[in-house]
């Protein structure tokens, strides 16, 4: 069993800030000569980190592409490393800079900097999974069979992961971050007053405007609104009347028995007992934002555990390949092959307990972790299924998959479903029954995979037995 190593590059494209990691992965077949490929990461080693820079927005509330392309060519040259030598990869482009209009353009435009890239525009749900995974707080939930919430705080927006045993049990979104208030450095003059923190501090009558002297003494208030409002969104204190108004899409709602927390993003790394000289040298409040919550009830009655990485936390670099072959049940239409960096909604033993409308509501919910607000994004369905079922047992599952992904149908996206056990061929079949005549889809059996993995289905071989699968996860230092 060769070991072989292959550089992935990871490009984090955030409300704030943009960065760019290089990182070696040593990779290794552990299958036997007789079974399928299985492709383990067995060591990585981060090879370089670019400077963190400012997101270069245009005036007209764009995205600069040609910034962000002339930034990334210019890290490849400082890394002594020619953008043909890349093989995998990941861009993410999250928070504010998601909503952008032209996103996709960069996307598109960064994609041609790799081989084989996984490029993801993740909206608030998906950015709290990536950046808990990034921050070990998942890990963490499994090792000590706990629950784990991470807040992971940037400049524009706090998202929160609430992770139990491994699994994703709820996501939230709340818009607070160290650059919602903006001050020049410089001149100490206050730049720019986020809309939603505007109202708050008219409502509160406080002394606070865009072009005055910024001063602790005059900025503390805010920011005390700001950590009542995050220790809200874990069940601190009783609820703040702006707590609803902050919330970007929702709260977590599973606020009980929290066990543990952890911080990732900008803010993570401001988490100081006491203020610097100047507190002001970012340009925002994100110091003042983090010396507050390091004084907080968050961190007094919540034990918080280590982060593993904090403002790196989104992504460091993607390509643990596990290539895989679909067991001999499958179901599938040949003319949507192949398919390739589709993101993975996985479903936890939990949801798939309920009857046929209970797992339609929870694939319901779970499917709004990967919309945006400007656009609509296909997934790959993964369920564990049973492993006797009846055939009552397995029309509940096909008519619950139906219904919680009518909005899939609705937009004619092709339908991938996973399953762990080995029902694919039943439960295609029952799949085939229910969907419009001719309708898309692809169901393939004892392929693991998880939320935050992206996945490639190629043409089938042997015959049409079986098809080649890549499963795709995020890798972070």
């Amino acid at each position: 069993m060769s070991e072989e190593t292959v550089l992935s590059v990871g490009i984090d494209l955030g409300t704030s800030t943009t960065q760019m990691i290089i990182s070696k992965l040593y990779i290794q077949n552990m299958a036997s000569a007789f079974t399928i490929p299985r492709i383990t990461i067995t060591d990585k080693q981060v090879v370089f980190k670019s400077e963190i820079i400012f997101t270069p927005i245009l005036a007209n509330n764009l995205i600069d592409v040609e910034a962000i392309k002339l930034f990334v060519g210019q890290q490849y040259q400082q890394a002594g490393i020619d953008k043909e030598e890349i093989q995998i990869g990941a861009v993410i482009i999250t928070g504010e800079t998601a909503r952008k209009e032209n996103s996709s353009n960069v996307l598109q435009a960064l994609s041609g900097f790799a081989g084989d890239f996984v490029v993801a525009t993740a909206g608030p749900d998906l950015e709290s999974i990536i950046a808990g995974r990034g921050a070990g707080a998942q890990r963490y939930s499994k090792e000590h069979h706990t629950s784990v919430v991470n807040l992971d705080i940037g400049g524009g927006t706090t998202n929160l992961a609430l992770f139990y045993d491994d699994e994703v049990f709820d996501t939230g979104c709340l818009d607070i971050g160290g650059r919602l208030i903006r001050v020049d450095p410089q001149t100490q003059k206050i730049t720019y007053i986020a809309p939603k923190i505007a109202e708050i501090i008219k409502d509160e009558s406080l002394s606070i405007t865009v072009g005055q002297l910024a001063t602790v003494a005059q900025l503390m208030p805010i920011v005390t609104f700001m950590v009542t409002l995050l220790e809200n969104s874990v069940g601190i204190g009783v609820e703040s009347p702006y707590y609803r108004q902050i919330i970007t899409n929702k709260g977590i709602e599973s606020k009980r028995d929290i066990k543990a927390i952890s911080f990732s993003g900008g803010v993570a790394d401001c988490l100081v007992e006491k203020l610097p000289n100047d507190p002001f040298r970012y340009g925002d409040i994100g110091l003042l934002l983090g010396t507050a919550i390091a004084h907080s009830r968050l961190v007094k009655e919540i034990p918080v555990i280590k982060s593993l990485e904090t403002i790196r936390a989104t992504v460091v670099g993607a390509g643990s390949h596990t290539a895989e072959i679909s067991g001999s049940t499958i179901t599938y239409r040949e003319e949507v092959l192949p398919i390739k960096n589709l993101p993975v909604l996985k479903l936890t033993p939990q949801d798939e307990k309920g009857d046929r409308q209970e797992l339609a509501v929870a694939i319901l919910k779970k499917l709004q972790w990967y919309q945006l607000e400007n656009d609509f994004q296909g997934v790959a369905l993964a369920i564990e299924g049973e492993k006797n079922p009846t055939f009552q047992r397995v029309l509940d599952y096909a008519g619950g998959i139906v219904e919680g992904l009518a909005a899939m149908i609705n937009h004619n996206e092709p339908l991938v479903i996973s399953v762990q056990q080995d029902m694919a061929k039943s439960l295609g079949q029952c799949l085939h029954s229910l969907l419009p005549t001719g309708y898309p889809f692809v169901c393939i059996d004892s392929v693991r995979m998880e939320n935050g993995d992206y996945i490639d289905i190629g043409k089938p071989v042997a015959g049409g037995s079986v098809l080649p699968v890549v499963v795709k996860t995020l890798i972070f230092n």
